[in-house]
């Protein structure tokens, strides 16, 4: 059994040490709850460019080059993300360089230059760029469909921003940003891998105790959304249809969660999954078909994404929702749902090699107070009944949560001809 150990310094900062002594390589990474639901209006992708920004120098590393050759210097590779609700920071590390590895970020983060915005700006600008067509329309299905789910909310808007509100970034916004989100109560800080917790929380001591302590607001709610499904249709040049079918879904720790997973799995988990069986190789009109989850503190998504030909974008919408009315009409046979929760339980078991997981599971779940062990998981996947599975699908799967986003070189016909699937979808509900 892996076990996680937690300090918390007066300061607030949390601090978590999972030790893995089977391992030869150590993950370190910093997690801030803070992302892009945080951002003011106006400035969309605050939280993003930040993360960009504090890899641009400090004052003990000067610049990107530094700060890469400081993690090159204890094999290291750092990275960065952000997303709705937490920006991370991250690295492999040698074992015995987590001091030196914790010293580098908390430059980064606590003592940034801020210097090269306008630089900054043209790469994250570009970036913003992919997921507009030529006219400067949004072809993202990801954002689309977000914007459908949560409009008029941060939730809805990309964490990336848009091109008005990253060129709108100022300096002052970006120091305003750091001081009243990185704040250590709002952070943790967790080291995975063959260390010594003692000597973790040592360092942990040393490097973040002067880190003055702050309280970031509260984030909006996001408001309530109408009793219908709903459908969009976007032009893009592109040879291929993009398709994405998403449900309004359940935020993170609802008793349901763990029968969701398994439905994803069951819908687009893998080679023996029902979409995958049923859109590639039976029909033949996909290469893949993908699901994803998305939970937040009080809301969440499933997300359905393929892409098919033009001609075959109407019967992969129908074979979808059909196979989607099969599991909220039928239960799924003991078979079958065996078969998904063993494969889950496996790769739980899988990830106790990897000390990225373990720090994402034990670090990024005390941020979000969702730390489960694997033990547990395990055993919740386990009791999960095809009665469950039912009810959980009955909940998500209503017809009023749907949206169906369709990117690509579309004609008028196709949608009014989708809107009828929609409501044959309803009709089996």
């Amino acid at each position: 059994m892996i076990n996680p150990y937690k300090h918390t310094l007066p300061n607030g900062l949390r601090v978590v040490c999972v030790e893995m002594p089977h391992l030869h390589a150590a993950e370190l990474a910093v997690y801030i709850k803070a992302g892009g639901r945080n951002d003011p209006t106006g400035r969309e992708g605050l939280s993003h460019f930040l993360e960009h920004m504090l890899f641009r120098g400090s004052t003990e590393f000067r610049s990107s080059l530094e700060i890469e050759s400081a993690f090159e210097a204890i094999g290291g590779a750092p990275n960065a993300a952000t997303d709705a609700e937490s920006t991370s920071f991250y690295s492999r590390i040698h074992p015995l360089q987590t001091g030196k590895g914790m010293e580098i970020f908390a430059s980064m983060l606590l003592r940034p230059r801020l210097e090269g915005i306008d630089v900054e700006k043209r790469i994250i600008s570009e970036e913003a760029r992919e997921d507009l067509n030529e006219k400067g329309v949004e072809i993202n299905p990801d954002t689309i469909t977000s914007r459908m789910l949560w409009p008029r909310h941060p939730l809805g808007m990309p964490t990336i921003g848009t091109l008005a509100s990253i060129e709108a970034i100022s300096r002052d916004d970006l120091q305003k940003h750091l001081l009243t989100h990185y704040v250590p109560g709002a952070t943790v800080v967790v080291v995975a891998g063959p260390v010594n917790r003692e000597t973790v929380f040592a360092e942990a001591d040393r490097i973040f105790s002067d880190w003055q302590p702050g309280t970031p607001p509260a984030a909006s709610l996001p408001i309530k959304r109408g009793n219908k499904p709903e459908i969009r249709f976007v032009k893009d040049s592109n040879s291929q249809m993009s398709l994405q079918i998403a449900f309004l879904a359940l935020p993170r720790g609802h008793k349901r969660f763990m029968a969701l997973r398994l439905i994803r799995r069951l819908l687009a988990g893998g080679g023996s999954s029902r979409l995958h069986l049923k859109l590639r190789e039976q029909l033949g009109i996909v290469y893949s078909v993908e699901a994803a989850i998305g939970a937040y503190d009080e809301t969440g998504c499933l997300a359905i994404d393929l892409s098919t030909a033009p001609e075959t974008l109407l019967q992969a919408i129908s074979s979808t929702l059909e196979e989607i009315s099969n599991i909220t009409n039928h239960p799924v046979s003991s078979q079958e749902l065996e078969r998904v929760k063993q494969a889950y339980i496996f790769d739980l078991e899988f990830s106790r090699d990897s000390a990225y997981e373990m720090g994402g599971r034990y670090g990024w779940g005390e941020l979000m107070h969702v730390v489960r062990s694997i033990e547990e998981d395990q055993q919740e996947a386990q009791l999960i009944t095809a009665q469950d599975m039912l009810e959980t699908a009955r909940l998500v799967f209503a017809p009023p949560n749907l949206r169906l986003v369709a990117v690509g070189p579309w004609k008028s016909a196709m949608k009014q001809q989708a809107q009828e699937l929609v409501k044959q979808y309803i009709a089996r509900f």
